[in-house]
């Protein structure tokens, strides 16, 4: 899989030039345009999902509750949506490791993981993780040993699923600031370890 995280020049020229087009038009201001920018900056992304993983390796209590109601439990910290509707919430343990994929679209849970990666998209992706997991999670440089058991979980139009991974073995002593730090969008697809 190749890193698609960031755009190449020339597309990001054709952005500006169109929000430009559509601005001189009158069909988007700057402030609307700011404020989508600042909703996916700040308001729903990977940086949501870190807060919710680091506070359920914090507090046994919050994490019961997450795993038992997803929804519930993110909506308990600000993070909500409708393409977070229903969201279930799979722990990777030392005998399972869960990876998400969307087999028919895009199906993704923006509260807590913003916009979907470009690789979450590809054809590649959707048909071949469900048939071949752990070569397409070696592909991402993640080696899952052959004794731990991988399920692939499909998202769809009604359930999105989010993955709360294992905690690093060096996170002793780490706040809940610290411990999000060190999450990434990827580790909760399922596609990456920490």
């Amino acid at each position: 899989m190749s890193d698609h995280s960031v755009l190449p020049a020339d597309a990001a020229l054709k952005i500006r030039a169109i929000q430009s087009l559509l601005a001189e038009k009158g069909f988007l201001s700057q402030e609307v345009t700011d404020t989508i920018v600042d909703y996916f900056e700040t308001k729903v992304g990977p940086r949501n999902g870190a807060q919710v993983v680091a506070k359920a390796w914090r507090d046994p209590e919050y994490k019961a509750r997450l795993l038992a109601n997803g929804r519930d439990a993110v909506n308990e910290l600000g993070f909500s949506g409708f393409e977070g509707a229903t969201l279930h919430v799979l722990e990777n343990t030392a005998s399972v490791h869960n990876v998400v994929v969307c087999t028919l679209c895009s199906c993704y849970p923006w509260p807590v993981l913003g916009l979907p990666p470009i690789w979450f998209k590809s054809t590649p992706y959707r048909s071949r993780v469900v048939i071949d997991p752990r070569g397409v999670l070696a592909e991402f440089g993640t080696d899952i040993p052959a004794n731990k058991e991988i399920r692939v979980w499909d998202s769809n139009a009604e359930i999105r699923y989010f993955v709360l991974p294992e905690p690093p073995a060096d996170c002793e002593g780490l706040n809940e600031t610290e411990l999000a730090a060190r999450v990434t969008r990827d580790s909760m697809i399922g596609t990456r370890l920490l």
